[in-house]
Order: C-alpha cells, then structure tokens, then sequence
C-alpha cells in the first residue's frame, strides 16, 4: 500500500511538473507573440548560445525595461557604442539580458541548494542575483578592452593602406575604402564603414571622423582623429600626416610591445616561487633523503 501511494505520489508531481512547463512554455508564447517583430538586417547575427533564451530577452524588453528612466537607458546605449554590441543588442536588450541573468543565477543558487547534500548558506541566495546582474556587464567589460586592443593593433596596417591611396591620388574617402578592401578585417574596419556611410549621406569628414572617436573612446584614434581635423582647416597634407600618424602608431605598439616583455618577469614571480621552485626541490632533495634513509641516517 505504502508503495502504491508513493508511485502515485510521484506520477502526480510529475504530471503536475509537465503541465507547470506547458503552460510556462505556453505563456512565453503569447507573450512573445504580442512583442513587434524584430528588424535586424543591418545588425550583427544573436550568438548561438544567446538564441534560446533570446524570445525571454525580446519579452523582458518589451514589458518591463521600458518604463526605466531615460537617462540609465541612454548611458547604457553609451556603454554598448563604445564596445561595440550596440550593432548585435540595443540597450533596452541588454538590460532584459541582465535581468534573465540575475534569474537564471537565483534558480541555479536554489537548485544547488537542492541537489548538493551540503546546506548553502542564505547569504549565497541574497548573492546570486546581484552577482547575476552584474555577469553581463563585466562580459562587457572584457568585450571592450578586447576591442580597443583589436583597434590599436590594426590601426598601422589601416593608416599605411590610406596613406599609400592618399599619395596615389585617392582622396580621404578613396583611401578608406582601399583600405577596407586590403586591411584585416576586425572592428576598426567597422567603423571606417560607418565613417564612409556618413560621408556618402553628406555629413562632413571632420564631424564623420568625430562620430567615430566618440563611438570608440581610444586615446590613439582620438590623436588620429584631430590630426586629420587639424590638417584639413590649415590646409596641410593629408598623405604627410597619414606618414606620420602611421608612423607614430606604429612606434606606439612597438613601445606597447616592449612594455609587456618588460612586465613578464615580475608576473613571473609568483608561479616560480609557489609552483617551479617546490617542485625543484622536491626533485633535488629526494635522492639525497633516499640515500640518508637507505643508510639509516634518518
């Protein structure tokens, strides 16, 4: 009888388990189906592991981050510019990325409080979303500082191919598109795209070129950047200031470069005391411990 009652029991829980996920499922659905279909022709494609959960971003979105305040939307939008995911996810995305991120945390710190034998403290539960929250933006932040190194490293090979169109005749415009063609592709041919765009619907090249140092926020494009301002209102050479921008940020990464080496050393430091030199030791001193051993010393 006791066993008949328990196999019931648990046909029960798990009938009423699948028809929770049903009607989970189901309301997603609807939901989803009332959110406005989504434009991304001129977006980056969703990443393959964001695509399931992207119909719970889309609906967080839609209900609940729009009626945050302006000024923490338009910050974030910022934020997104500068590290270039505002081409792959908007800002009222990204914030609904944040929240179902804070969720999945708080039913993952619950869940192992389930499934693991040992008990988890309450203070990990009050945790979990903060810690959940703030996961997506340092993905962020690491997206970002992978970018502007991505940018400073390709920025000489870019500056060399405008320069040689420039003193082959080409103006700025025919220099960009040159180098689009031959250079790497990476973020900064992004933004030269960008740049060109601007200037085929009539913006002028200095405020064309100032969009751009605003979007990335890098100390070289910035130079970059005034540089060309400068040479074009004093009537200067723009092929003479591409040689020496290019030259100048070409001596910039070597001098980067030569930072890094200088810094392994010193990082080397803690490996070699924790790791390297217990081992060597270890490998000297056995023989001789086998030897006072195997002539009873010790």
């Amino acid at each position: 009888m006791q066993e008949f009652l328990v196999n019931r029991m648990f046909e029960v829980s798990a009938l009423c388990t699948g028809l929770s996920v049903f009607c989970f499922l189901m309301t997603i659905h609807l939901l989803h189906g009332m959110v406005e279909d989504e434009d991304r022709s001129f977006m980056d494609p969703i990443p393959p592991l964001m695509r399931p959960i992207w119909p719970l971003v889309r609906i967080i979105a839609h209900f609940f981050v729009q009626f945050l305040p302006y000024e923490y939307l338009e910050s974030t939008e910022d934020k997104l510019q500068k590290t270039g995911v505002s081409y792959m996810v908007t800002a009222e995305q990204f914030i609904g990325l944040r929240i179902l991120s804070a969720i999945f945390f708080l039913v993952l710190s619950l869940y192992m409080d389930v499934a693991l034998p040992v008990n988890i403290p309450p203070v990990v539960h009050i945790l979990a979303p903060f810690l959940g929250f703030l996961f997506p933006t340092l993905w962020l932040r690491d997206t970002r500082r992978k970018r502007e190194l991505a940018v400073v490293r390709a920025m000489p090979v870019y500056l060399d191919f405008i320069t040689m169109a420039v003193e082959a005749g080409l103006n700025l415009q025919g220099g960009l598109a040159q180098a689009m063609e031959k250079a790497p592709p990476g973020p900064l041919r992004n933004e030269f795209g960008i740049v060109l765009r601007d200037l085929r619907s009539g913006l002028s090249r200095a405020d064309s070129l100032r969009r751009m140092a605003e979007r990335l926020d890098i100390p070289e494009v910035t130079s970059f950047v005034t540089s060309m301002i400068q040479a074009e209102r004093m009537g200067s050479s723009l092929a003479a200031v591409l040689r020496v921008q290019a030259e100048q940020r070409r001596n910039e990464r070597f001098t980067r470069a030569e930072k890094v080496a200088m810094e392994a050393p010193v990082k080397l430091v803690f490996p070699l005391i924790v790791f390297i030199f217990p081992v060597t030791f270890v490998v000297l001193g056995f023989p001789i411990v086998m030897k006072f051993m195997a002539e009873g010393t010790l």
